[in-house]
């Protein structure tokens, strides 16, 4: 089994956030992205994108702690020391070489996927949270989109374009929320997809390294 390429998860993230860098410019620059913050009364878009910048950050925190453990696993399967592998997990699957046990080694792959996996549930936790906090504000813009027409007491054409500005608002609402729910959502989806198909890859390889151990220790 070939090693996997060092850092190659952070050479993606990136380019996945040039990406998004540029799509974020283009908004910005066709006056999209201050329309939709600037229309959207209830102020939830701003919440979004605020959650969704941190949660980026601990993504992209995560890729560079996974592309070092990557890099450590890369100098395990050479034999060869990686320098601070106290702080990675990888270091206990290394000390249990020397009784590879299959029961044994089993539970502790078991556990180091566990321990892995729960550092991605905080992005996946926020992706869903984005998506209902865009729900949220669907169903605010709706109600303040309706709202007008309950204070109406008697039909008179002259409010007729206060009512429509009002409703026109609450839809605003409504689509830039959504809008931007989705959006973040999909996009911190997508990165986290990344991060756990690294997470998969370094199992594979640590399941790998087992296998060449247990093939040397067999008479």
């Amino acid at each position: 089994m070939q090693q996997a390429q060092e850092f190659k998860l952070l050479q993606y993230a990136l380019i996945l956030l040039g990406c998004i860098a540029f799509a974020l410019f283009l908004l910005i620059n066709k006056g999209l992205l201050q329309l939709a913050l600037l229309s959207d009364s209830s102020r939830l878009s701003w919440v979004i994108i605020f959650l969704y910048g941190a949660a980026t950050l601990h993504w992209f925190w995560l890729c560079y702690r996974l592309s070092l453990e990557q890099r450590y696993i890369n100098l395990w399967w050479g034999q060869r020391d990686a320098p601070g592998d106290a702080r990675i997990y990888m270091h206990r699957l290394r000390q249990s070489m020397d009784n590879p046990a299959q029961p044994a080694w089993d539970q502790e792959v078991s556990l180091l996927a566990d321990e892995m996996t729960n550092r991605h549930a905080l992005g996946h936790f926020a992706a869903d949270t984005l998506i209902k906090l865009g729900l949220i504000g669907t169903v605010i813009g709706f109600i303040l989109m309706l709202q007008p027409i309950g204070d109406i007491k008697q039909f008179d054409p002259s409010l007729m374009q206060q009512l429509l500005t009002a409703m026109s608002s609450g839809m605003a609402v409504a689509l830039y929320t959504t809008l931007a729910g989705l959006t973040t959502s999909i996009l911190l989806k997508i990165q986290y997809y990344l991060a756990d198909s690294a997470l998969t890859e370094i199992i594979n390889t640590v399941t790998q390294i087992h296998r060449k151990a247990s093939e040397s220790h067999a008479p």
